[in-house]
This record gives structure tokens, sequence and C-alpha cells, in this order.
């Protein structure tokens, strides 16, 4: 029996129309078993035209933050696999399927899409100071961390059941610096990473701000790479760890 596959979009401030026809080429490419919008600070009238779509819709009224809203819908899912993909489609649905399939059959218990792989394409390039800064910050954590991959913030990743059981605990950060978190502990709980190269259109009105998500993003490498040190029972890191108050997981988080 093929596994089951549950997929969970993120959405803030999404744009429902170009929404509901990602999920219809979501629905006839992938086929899932469920799909769970988690979307933040949407407003009655966004609720209301999400509940028409086919979907199950967790709308609260604060903003989670992208990697909180996900970790939600995993822990709501019961499938065989656990995928996510961002709202505004930038991954094509046959991409995505390319991201899941590698999961489904066994091959990896955690499945990357990619924009920078040699194999990617890029229909739509983000402007030059972001796509420099991804650059850098990509090359920066190919030095940092265990598991080297071309992209680690690409909105289309999967995951097995088990494999989630496992690094659920030790995730902690509630915005875009999940992804990277989620690769650093899934290389220090030594599960498989594979890296996939998907097809790839960039979307106007990102949330992301480049100057101040990236200095975000920087210490959250920082902290990732130094949890995944701790887990390897690093003496150093460990002792560090020892000396500071114990940070709460999203999975614990009321």
């Amino acid at each position: 029996m093929t596994p089951s596959v549950g997929l969970v979009v993120p959405a803030y401030r999404p744009d429902v129309d170009r929404l509901a026809a990602y999920l219809e080429a979501v629905r006839e490419t992938v086929g899932p078993a469920e799909i769970r919008i988690e979307v933040d600070a949407a407003s009655p009238a966004i609720r209301e035209e999400l509940t028409a779509l086919p979907a199950t819709v967790n709308a609260v009224p604060y903003r989670r933050g992208k990697g909180a809203a996900i970790t939600d819908g995993f822990e709501a899912l019961e499938t065989d696999v656990l995928a996510f993909a961002d709202a505004d489609g930038s991954t094509p649905a046959a991409s995505l399927a390319r991201v899941i399939a590698p999961v489904q059959e066994g091959t990896v218990d955690l499945a990357v899409g990619s924009r920078r792989h040699p194999d990617a394409s890029v229909a739509t390039h983000q402007t030059r100071v972001r796509r420099l800064m991804g650059d850098v910050f990509a090359a920066v954590a190919r030095r940092l961390l265990e598991v080297p991959l071309y992209d680690y913030q690409c909105g289309a990743k999967a995951i097995t059941a088990e494999g989630w059981e496992r690094v659920r605990e030790h995730l902690y950060e509630p915005g875009f610096a999940w992804d990277v978190e989620l690769v650093a502990m899934a290389g220090a709980l030594e599960l498989s990473v594979g890296e996939v190269p998907i097809e790839w259109e960039d979307r106007p009105g990102s949330t992301v701000s480049p100057v101040g998500d990236a200095l975000r993003l920087g210490r959250a490498l920082l902290r990732s790479r130094h949890r995944a040190k701790q887990l390897r029972d690093d003496r150093l890191h460990s002792a560090i760890a020892a000396r500071r108050p114990e940070p709460t997981a999203l999975v614990d988080e009321e």
C-alpha cells in the first residue's frame, strides 16, 4: 500500500484565488489524503473564503510564524508522510510531487526541495538583493551544518511520520528559520536527508524582510548549529547549554 500523504499549507495574508488554484493542482497531481491550511491573523472575510476550499482550515487570530504554523499542522496529521508547501504556489504541484516521492518510496526520511540545485529550474528570480542574501546564507549554512545542501529555505519539504516523531521535540524556531532548524536536527539525529531539484517561480508580495529577517536567520542558524552539536553530545556545546535556561519546544507551547 502506498504511504498516505498529509499536506500543510502555512498562510499569512493569502491570495485565496491563487491558493484555491494551487490546491486543485496539488489534489490532481499529489492526491494527498488530507490538506490543512494553517492561517495566521486572517480577517473574518478571509477565513470565510478559506472554508470554501477543499481543506481543513485552522485559523488563529494572531501571527504564530511559519514554523509554528507548520508544527501545529504536522501535529494534527495522522498520515504516513507529512509535507508542507508555501501558499503562494511557488513550488508547482508537479515539483511538490517530486519532493514527496522519495519519502513515500522510503529512500529518505526527509526530502528538501531545492531552488539552488544545479538541476533546478527557476522561472522567475527574486530581486538581486534577496537572491544574493539567500546565496550567502546557503553557503554559510553548508559550512556550519552537517547536512550539505544547496538550499535550506525552499518552501517545500516532506518527512516520514517516524522522522517527525524524532525531530519534533527539538524544534524551537517559530518563524522562517524553522526550515534550517528542521534540516539541522534531522542531520544530528542521523535521519537520511535528500535534496530534490524543483521548478520554482518567485511570487511578488513576500512577507520576508531582506535585512531584518536575514539577521534573524543568521542568529537562528547559530542556534540550530548549537542544538545540533548538543544532540551529538559535543562537550563544549553541552556545557554551554547547561548554563542557559532550557527553551520551550514548539510542540510544548500552549
